[in-house]
């Protein structure tokens, strides 16, 4: 009998209906292009930008660094906040596991119990019972139920939980993508302040230098006193102009250790420089249309809109009765040696119907919420695009500033090096003092540090750029492309 429910509660349900909305993907973004005018490639001979092109997932190894590449992978491994949200997808992954196992199959429950009776024959006006008491009765029986999913609100529900964990499997992936921007971030500051600092402590020396020349001059009469003081001021500057780089180099060290999994104290860091790394020469740029299947975020966000939407048919289909099969069999004896004897076995089968009447509007208010939480989730997946592309948009401009920015000081510093080299002939050949040869040297030291930290905008803009088109986490071979 009870293989005959499970049967008929399989055919109902194929027959059954699903009310609500079904889920229909957005459309992609319409633009053709990220800013006003066509994006340009960068104004340097040694970068460009190639259209049409896929992020490769390890992208960070572009930049040719082993120090740097060991960096990324210790963070995606060690990382607390990748483990949490790991740990996150799996809550999700489980509780939709847990909800299908309760919902998909009948729900079957075994009992056994004994219960000890005592009954008195008088309060039954009868001299004597059958059987002596008091006597112990027990009781074997399986218990079968279930819910006839009619108009698809278990099927609905289903839908919005495998949403959530598509959600949060896309979270993991935007926290690894970040994770590991961050790192690469992280490690080019780390760099390019180490570099920076040489330069200032270079200059420094220098300047001490014409100082000391200057103060030798000015007890000699030949250079006035406000000449000395506009020297000695200017060292102060660039001395209190390092220990701001200092800090900042610590600071940075500090939140690169965190992003290893790692204490300030115990991390072991690598001594990156600028030099160390190589500036990709090709970046990637996928069209705008791609960018929605590309960026982590918006998948995120497209997955809550999916499962808002699946919260309109689990409210819309609380407005429909719900019927619930349920059926027990079993044995009942005096003794536990007849409990499955012939004779002592019984079997009941039901069916409860439920249809909510008057809950004062409260199933109205349900709905309208849920659409209003669907159109909530419209707009929130609509901002996350335009923030996509306003990222990408940003990047673009700041890489096209950034190789100006390049170029211009770059040029600052061929001329700095090339005035050091007249000024070192010069002075060779008695045309110009040691003081003038010490501020040649001074301006060219500047320009050099100067144009340390153009280059290092130029690699973090361009790991910015991997980073807003989303990072390549589709890809299935990482390292192979990666390396191409």
């Amino acid at each position: 009998m009870i293989r005959k429910t499970i049967a008929a509660v399989c055919c109902v349900t194929l027959v059954a209906c699903t009310v609500g909305p079904d889920y229909k993907p957005p459309k992609p973004p319409t633009v053709s292009r990220y800013r006003s005018e066509q994006a340009r490639a960068p104004i340097a001979e040694d970068q460009s930008l190639v259209e049409g092109r896929d992020v490769p997932a390890a992208w960070w190894a572009l930049f040719r660094s082993e120090a740097l590449d060991g960096l990324v992978r210790q963070a995606l491994a060690d990382s607390p906040k990748l483990a949490g949200a790991q740990a996150k997808l799996t809550r999700a992954q489980q509780d939709l596991a847990a909800r299908r196992g309760a919902t998909r199959y009948p729900k079957i429950d075994a009992r056994v119990s004994a219960t000890s009776v005592d009954v008195h024959p008088e309060s039954f006006d009868v001299p004597a019972l059958p059987i002596d008491t008091p006597f112990t009765l027990y009781d074997a029986s399986v218990n079968v139920s279930y819910t006839l999913d009619l108009f698809g609100k278990t099927r609905r529900e289903l839908e919005a939980l495998q949403a959530r964990t598509d959600h949060e499997g896309l979270e993991l992936e935007g926290a690894r993508l970040m994770l590991a921007g961050n790192v690469v971030t992280a490690a080019i500051r780390v760099a390019a302040l180490r570099d920076q600092i040489e330069e200032t402590e270079a200059v420094i020396a220098v300047q001490e230098k014409r100082l000391e020349i200057a103060g030798k001059l000015e007890q000699l009469g030949s250079m006035p006193r406000v000449d000395v003081v506009t020297q000695g001021a200017e060292l102060a500057r660039t001395r209190a102009s390092l220990p701001p780089l200092r800090k900042r180099l610590e600071q940075t060290q500090h939140r690169l250790a965190v992003y290893l999994g790692k204490a300030p104290g115990d991390a072991e860091l690598p001594e990156l420089r600028l030099a160390d790394l190589t500036l990709p020469e090709e970046l990637p740029l996928t069209v705008p249309s791609e960018l929605a299947r590309r960026r982590p975020d918006i998948r995120a966000a497209e997955a809550l809109l999916h499962e808002a939407s699946a919260k309109v048919g689990v409210a819309t289909a609380n407005f429909y009765p719900q019927i619930t099969l349920s059926g027990t069999a079993g044995s009942l004896a005096t003794a536990l040696s007849d409990l499955f004897s012939s004779g002592t076995g019984f079997y009941f089968i039901g069916a409860t119907l439920v249809q909510k009447l008057f809950h004062g509007g409260e199933l109205r208010a349900e709905k309208r919420a849920a659409v209003a939480a669907f159109d909530e989730a419209t707009a929130s997946y609509q901002d996350t695009v335009l923030t996509g592309l306003r990222d990408v948009a940003d990047t673009l401009s700041a890489l096209d500033t950034d190789a100006a920015t390049l170029h211009e000081r770059s040029e600052a510093a061929r001329l700095a090096e090339e005035a050091l080299t007249i000024s070192s002939q010069r002075y060779d050949a008695g045309g110009v003092s040691y003081l003038a040869l010490l501020d040649a040297q001074r301006q060219h030291r500047q320009a050099v540090l100067e144009r340390t930290e153009a280059v290092a905008d130029r690699y973090a803009d361009s790991a910015a750029l991997f980073q807003a088109l989303g990072g390549g986490w589709w890809a299935e071979k990482p390292d192979e492309e990666a390396k191409k």
